[in-house]
């Protein structure tokens, strides 16, 4: 059975926030048997992105967190002594599944300290693992998003 739960934010600045919180609690759940991966998904625009800004601010990640449209994968060291990495995998331009495993998508899950968020995660959900965080995005209105969780 797969729990889930709702968020609303009204503004880009309360999406960042929800974001950076989400982190800190990622964080206390400590390290796993494999990477922590974030799956998200959601039309262009509907707050991917800017979430994962907050959520990079809440590792201690500082610094501009652009979407990795065009190189892919983009690595950011974490400040933190239990885990190392976040990896921001954009698979928007994804044709197959099979170009992520080429970019060392396996590598990058199977080390547990590593934290790895991906949009567009429909793309590649065959070669995600079964234990995932499941982040849905919609839009509500101009500034209005329902960002549903599940686990």
């Amino acid at each position: 059975m797969r729990r889930s739960r709702s968020e609303f934010t009204n503004k880009a600045a309360s999406t960042i926030k929800f974001g950076e919180g989400f982190a800190k609690k990622i964080i206390k759940t400590g390290v796993a048997k494999r990477a922590k991966v974030l799956a998200l998904q959601g039309e262009l625009g509907a707050g991917k992105t800017t979430f994962i800004k907050g959520f990079a601010r809440g590792l201690g990640i500082k610094g501009k967190v652009l979407s990795p449209t065009f190189i892919l994968i983009k690595k950011f060291a974490i400040r933190n002594p239990q885990f190392f990495n976040f990896y921001h995998i954009d698979c928007y331009r994804l044709k197959n599944p099979k170009d992520l495993l080429d970019l060392g998508f396996k590598k990058i899950i199977a080390v547990p300290q590593n934290i790895v968020a991906v949009e567009w995660a429909a793309r590649v959900k065959s070669i995600l693992p079964r234990k995932i965080i499941r982040i849905k995005f919609k839009t509500i209105d101009k500034n209005k998003r329902e960002i549903i969780i599940s686990k």
